[in-house]
């Protein structure tokens, strides 16, 4: 289903990669009416894709017959997909034309799915779904778009936009999971998904601007391409802060998230698909969080609101290892660890790209390493902690994630930020 696209005016034809040929420079240009909003609903969508499993572990470690020290894995080898697409795809994007690269990993993507949804073995599945994992990056590729085609003064309000779209989808991808698993099968998931990929394709094929990347970048090698990522974050002390944080705020997330089923599908609360999907709906509070930081950022106060994600992710385990005792609690906790997470992540976003703008693809993309390996320490690390001590191992495990990170925002924010006022 790789989706061909035309050179025709309006198609999806092009030969360069990152910034639109008529205007070089998001800093007098806006991009087209519609289109912000069009990327946020496919990131939302492309993301959802690594996150259908949460709610569904029971049942697959059930019909595959993995124990519950082993759900972990399902979600593992397809975060480990994300991290070498992150590496080896995302950069693409400061290579080759924007239009042809996202509309084209689109569609394999939903070839992906389709197979994730006819895997007639656990062998099968977790090849699908690494594969999944790895052409899901789009939404990265898609989020550098975003911050390339927006001028700089409104460049935290189109991050925060397209972020939202993804906390969205992430947040929908569970309930709708477990929606579509209690009335068609796990496999109706995968098969929906597939088809909602190859539209979002063809939409974005015609709706997307072509680019060029710069004389610089078109003469660079795709190994030496990828090896400036690497050298990126060795120069630049701020991205390997922002990638630290982004490790362990997105472990302590995957831990919530990854190890929730367990308990809710089993006494005393033994809950359907539907309704454990839809416990992901009271993080909600993460897109709007999206939004709200992206213009805090866009006013200089990035230090600030970092450090209160941060201590407000730290204080969401309180409520959360109540939820053995009431399902009230795992709500508010959900609200809270949701909006933190989201919150720091917009912020690390924003401040990355804009060390190097011309980089943004690479950048992004060697970020978004960070928070593919918290989110696969995270979901191994809740299936074992919950096989040896049930959900208070648990909640230990994410509050020393989230205190981790407190520690380490507070050790270095005294570095200096480029652009941000004092706390």
């Amino acid at each position: 289903m790789a989706i061909q696209c035309s050179g025709a005016a309006g198609g999806c034809g092009g030969t360069g990669g990152h910034q639109a040929p008529a205007t070089a420079s998001a800093s007098d240009a806006s991009p087209p009416a519609g289109l912000v909003p069009l990327l946020a609903l496919a990131c939302g969508s492309s993301v959802a894709t690594v996150y259908f499993a949460q709610p569904l572990l029971v049942t697959l470690g059930e019909r595959f017959a993995l124990g519950s020290g082993l759900l972990g894995v399902i979600v593992t080898v397809t975060q480990l997909g994300y991290a070498a697409g992150l590496l080896t795809l995302v950069p693409l994007g400061d290579l080759l034309d924007r239009r042809r690269l996202v509309t084209g990993q689109l569609g394999l993507l939903a070839l992906a799915l389709l197979a994730a949804g006819l895997a007639p073995g656990v062998a099968a599945l977790l090849g699908a779904l690494a594969v999944v994992g790895l052409l899901a990056v789009v939404a990265q590729t898609m989020v550098a778009a975003a911050a390339a085609l927006t001028p700089p003064a409104r460049r935290g309000r189109a991050v925060g936009t397209v972020t939202g779209g993804i906390v969205t989808g992430i947040l929908l991808a569970r309930a709708a999971a477990g929606v579509l698993a209690d009335l068609a099968g796990w496999r109706a998931v995968y098969l929906a998904s597939a088809g909602v990929t190859a539209v979002l394709a063809l939409s974005l094929c015609r709706a997307l601007p072509p680019g060029v990347p710069s004389a610089g970048v078109r003469e660079a090698s795709y190994g030496r391409l990828v090896a400036s990522t690497v050298t990126l974050f060795v120069r630049h002390p701020l991205l390997r802060i922002r990638g630290a944080l982004a490790l362990l705020v997105f472990a302590a997330f995957s831990t919530l998230w990854s190890g929730v089923a367990q308990p809710l599908s089993g006494p005393p609360w033994s809950l359907s698909h539907t309704a454990i999907g839809a416990f992901g709906l009271a993080g909600a509070a993460g897109a709007v969080a999206a939004g709200v930081a992206g213009r805090w950022n866009d006013r200089g106060l990035a230090e600030r609101t970092t450090g209160a994600g941060l201590a407000l992710l730290a204080l969401s385990w309180l409520p959360i290892a109540l939820t053995g005792q009431s399902l009230w609690a795992l709500a508010i906790g959900a609200v809270l660890l949701d909006f933190a997470v989201q919150a720091v992540h917009v912020t690390n976003q924003t401040l990355i790209h804009a060390v190097r703008p011309d980089a943004g693809s690479r950048i992004i993309g060697g970020y978004m390493v960070f928070y593919s390996a918290g989110s696969s320490l995270g979901a191994l690390g809740s299936s074992l902690a919950y096989a040896t001590a049930g959900w208070p191992g648990v909640s230990v495990l994410g509050a020393s994630f989230s205190l981790a990170a407190l520690l380490l925002w507070t050790m270095t924010r005294r570095m200096g930020l480029p652009g941000d006022s004092p706390a």
